[in-house]
């Protein structure tokens, strides 16, 4: 038996070493745990870390307060701060506590936190009457932009109609200016020759003839 005891303390003594490690190792628990966005089926919860700290993941214990109903969420490899709850019962109370994982075990549970959801019908006026307000607001930019659209498009055709305008006009009178520059060039040869001289008649009487050099012997 005394051998028993003597081999048993030793295996007790480092365990309890691996106890004291992991505990010395584990990272601290959550800070400033709060719930936001409350909604009748859907919350938030978030928190913070100390820096300084190795953390690869999160453990959330979801609760109701009257015990029906107990969740565990559970994530590693991350490093969000924030996690969205889901599938919550309309007007109840929760209980929610948040763990940090690191790489030698989990944190110890942070402080609880008790949030209630909302009523359905305590959500619903509120967001129609922002769902009508952001209706309305967009009913309002759509005619804004259409009518910018239709000015823009009015100023186009404008100034298209004008640059075609123009162009007709210019083509008008390069045309009218080819048509007076070919007509000027087919006009009748004979009205820019000099007139004939008519053979006969009265120029043929004057004609003048040249005295013959050469005199001839008197007989």
């Amino acid at each position: 038996m005394a051998r028993v005891s003597a081999m048993i303390s030793p295996v007790l003594v480092l365990f309890g070493c691996d106890l004291c490690f992991v505990r010395a190792n584990r990272p601290p628990s959550p800070v400033n745990v709060t719930v936001t966005q409350l909604k009748a089926n859907s919350a938030t919860v978030s928190w913070d870390v100390p820096e300084g700290d190795v953390v690869i993941g999160y453990a959330i214990l979801q609760q109701r307060q009257d015990g029906q109903m107990q969740r565990f969420i559970r994530e590693v490899n991350t490093t969000n701060r924030a996690c969205v709850l889901w599938d919550l019962a309309e007007d109840a109370d929760y209980i929610i506590q948040v763990q940090s994982i690191g790489l030698y075990g989990e944190s110890q549970a942070s402080k609880r936190v008790h949030f209630r959801t909302l009523k359905e019908t305590d959500r619903l006026p509120s967001n129609s009457s922002n769902q009508g307000d952001i209706t309305m607001e967009g009913l309002d930019k759509d005619r804004q932009l259409q009518t910018g659209e239709i000015i823009i498009i009015v100023a186009v055709l404008l100034m298209w109609a004008a640059v075609i305008a123009l162009f007709c006009r210019q083509y008008d009178i390069i045309k009218d200016n080819d048509s007076n520059n070919n007509k000027e060039k087919t006009k009748p040869s004979s009205e820019h020759s000099t007139p004939e001289r008519p053979s006969g008649g009265l120029l043929r009487s004057k004609e003048w003839k040249r005295p013959s050099l050469c005199s001839h012997p008197k007989d």
